[in-house]
């Protein structure tokens, strides 16, 4: 009997006990559920404070002004020297000596290098002997020529005095082949000479190449070479030293957008900077404007000379410069803010009562809906524009015609923007 009680306890209180356990979980459900809502009513709050604060924008406003534009067109490009040569050797040989370095001052003239010339000399030595012997050969030849002559002439008046009886027809006629054999050889031995000769010239004149010397009074750029360096002129000369002629005056040479390329005028000034001076502007102008255009990745590029001056030196070849091009000058016209041009007013977006007036919708707001793009000018004239001034607190558009722009303000040729007008640039609160 007492076992039968313990058994009885014992499911009671299992069955007790699982009744506490799921009693806890019902509480701890219910406390979850209670701040979920506490936090969604938090939300909701916070949304529609938000909302009803945001009922009235704000923007971010600049006054119209009146002065002077400068219309430029940006560039980049390379400054090279005025003129520059690359001096090169026609000959092939071993460099002996190199007589100029770096940066040298140099003159028209001035021995730059030497190559060895000890097999060009020997070389003028063998033909200056052939030349020789040629030259000996043309006085073997002159003498047989008058030894011939004179027999010739011995045999004609000999026949003359004998009534063409003796020598016979076959002596005279033989005496007049060795003349003119003679007469041959003499003009071979000539031609020989004169061959000579200009052998002989052409090695001398590879002889004076073998040293190398200034085409013009300027500077060294680059020098290519050392001394026992083997140089091979096959199909192009080897190029041993570059020299620019004067670095006071230099030339910048940009590239120029094609859609650019019409208002770069030659006369026109110039600004540019360059990395190694970048808080100084140098002065330029455009000298000339080349024709032949560039392609490169896809973009067509017009080069465009400027020149520079470089009294100090400060500027060196190959610097990389930033150019802007001064293109049009336009004193006393209205200025607007390109900014206030490109403002395009808010659109609210409109709530459904299925929507976000209900509190699921305010607890997930739907994502805005793309709005359409605005075709700006695309049918109408592009200068014909619009701006949006203030009045009352609320946005008033104003039709403008704009001109020239400078890239931060545009000019205004007509339309109802005065100086001193207040124009919407952005929103800062919508």
């Amino acid at each position: 009997m007492n076992s039968l009680n313990t058994e009885k306890d014992t499911n009671i209180a299992q069955i007790l006990g699982i009744r506490s356990k799921s009693g806890r979980s019902r509480k701890l459900l219910r406390k979850i559920a209670w701040l979920a809502l506490a936090i969604a009513i938090a939300f909701v709050v916070i949304k529609w404070g938000t909302g009803k604060s945001a009922d009235k924008p704000e923007y971010k406003t600049e006054t119209v002004q009146r002065g002077n534009l400068i219309v430029t067109v940006a560039a980049t490009g390379t400054l090279q020297p005025t003129n520059q040569v690359d001096v090169g050797t026609e000959l092939s040989g071993i460099i002996r000596t190199v007589e100029a370095d770096f940066n040298d001052i140099v003159k028209t003239g001035r021995v730059l290098a030497r190559l060895d010339t000890l097999k060009l000399e020997t070389q003028v030595q063998q033909y200056k002997a052939s030349l020789d012997s040629a030259a000996a050969k043309v006085r073997q030849a002159q003498a047989t020529v008058r030894e011939t002559g004179n027999e010739l002439a011995r045999i004609r008046e000999a026949r003359e005095l004998s009534g063409n009886r003796v020598p016979s027809q076959h002596d005279l006629g033989a005496a007049e082949a060795a003349h003119e054999r003679a007469l041959a050889e003499e003009t071979a031995a000539m031609a020989s000479v004169s061959q000579s000769e200009a052998t002989l010239k052409t090695i001398q004149t590879d002889l004076s190449k073998a040293v190398i010397y200034s085409p013009i009074n300027g500077i060294v750029l680059k020098r290519s070479i050392e001394p026992g360096q083997t140089v091979a002129a096959s199909l192009q000369a080897p190029i041993l030293f570059t020299l620019a002629e004067d670095l006071t005056r230099m030339d910048l040479r940009v590239d120029v957008d094609e859609a650019d390329v019409g208002r770069v005028k030659k006369g026109q000034k110039a600004v540019f900077t360059v990395d190694g001076y970048p808080d100084r502007a140098f002065p330029a102008r455009i000298t000339q404007v080349r024709y032949g255009s560039k392609i490169v990745s896809g973009v067509v590029t017009y080069e465009a000379i400027l020149s520079v001056g470089n009294p100090d030196l400060l500027l060196r070849p190959g610097m990389t410069a930033t150019v802007n091009i001064t293109v049009n000058e336009i004193e006393n016209v209205v200025l607007v803010p390109n900014a206030a041009l490109r403002f395009t007013p808010p659109v609210k977006e409109k709530e459904t009562s299925s929507g976000n007036s209900s509190i699921i919708g305010k607890l997930f707001p739907r994502p805005p809906r793309p709005q359409p793009k605005q075709k700006e000018y695309a049918k109408a004239d592009r200068k014909k524009s619009k701006v949006w001034t203030l009045k009352d607190g609320q946005l008033v558009e104003v039709p403008v015609t704009t001109g020239e722009s400078d890239g931060i303000m545009t000019e205004t040729t007509g339309g109802g923007v005065a100086p001193g007008m207040t124009l919407v640039i952005d929103t800062i609160r919508n």
